[in-house]
């Protein structure tokens, strides 16, 4: 069984500087986690993304969408990733704090 999670970031930086953030941010983590990410599939249209990846094997699909003062993302974890859904929830939120802070 999955289970959704959503994480819903805020941000002061308006709707074009944060799509910006996010792509550069998706971008690094690939880069990061390439050896637990595969099938990297995403399609924007404008401010809102489609995702689809597997993360140790497991194949994840999601949504985003930015908005002019927040961040909204929702994934459907398996439901063996989601055992793990409050502290990826948790994780999430750091990092995407860090990366919408204005500078």
């Amino acid at each position: 069984m999955s289970k959704s999670l959503v994480v819903s970031i805020p941000h002061r930086l308006g709707k074009e500087e944060a799509v910006c953030r996010v792509q550069a941010g998706i971008s690094k983590a690939r880069s990061a986690f390439s050896q637990h990410l595969t099938q990297v599939e995403e399609t924007w249209t404008n401010e809102h993304l489609e995702l689809r990846l597997a993360v140790l094997g497991h194949p994840l699909s999601g949504t985003m969408d930015v908005a002019d003062d927040h961040v909204r993302l929702e994934v459907m974890l398996p439901w063996l990733l989601g055992l793990l859904g409050e502290r990826t929830k948790t994780l999430i939120e750091k990092q995407g704090q860090l990366m919408l802070e204005k500078k």
